[in-house]
């Protein structure tokens, strides 16, 4: 093991583990940029490379990497206009049954219905938000249908 050469993908991956423990400046940079954009923003190339090309991205014509903001906190629910005693309101301690990546991914695929998901991967957080990035590919376009590789590994349709 002493003689095994790193991937650049690793070095990449280690800068990222270490803004996330320290959380460093330049994270909080970004984080503050991503406040203020919109909800779902198409970015011209992934912020996190390591974790892209392990779901598929390739930087190439039909490929799309979208970040997605998600709000944080538990579900809300309308507080009945009946009498009963608080105990069974039923309006706090309600958790929702799917992760806040699976609502990215399916308000991403929304916007974006002739798209396929490859994958998708957390990129930071503060304390309102959670932002995911979505890779997303065009099975239409020509430069993925002649990439034989890439359509064996999507779904058929």
């Amino acid at each position: 093991m002493e003689g095994m050469v790193k991937s650049m993908y690793s070095y990449i991956s280690e800068t990222w583990q270490d803004m996330y423990k320290d959380r460093t400046d330049s994270l909080k940079e970004k984080i503050v940029d991503a406040r203020a954009e919109p909800r779902i923003v198409r970015l011209e190339r992934p912020t996190r490379l390591d974790r892209a090309r392990r779901l598929g991205y390739k930087a190439k014509q039909g490929f799309i990497v979208v970040r997605v903001r998600v709000s944080k906190g538990g579900m809300r629910k309308q507080r009945p206009r009946s009498g009963r005693r608080p105990k069974h309101l039923g309006v706090v301690k309600i958790k929702q049954a799917e992760s806040m990546k699976i609502v990215a991914e399916r308000r991403v695929l929304k916007k974006y219905p002739n798209m396929e998901l490859r994958g998708s991967y957390y990129v930071f957080e503060d304390g309102r938000y959670y932002w995911f990035e979505c890779i997303l590919v065009d099975r239409a376009h020509n430069a993925i249908k002649n990439d034989r590789d890439l359509m064996h590994q999507l779904r058929p349709l």
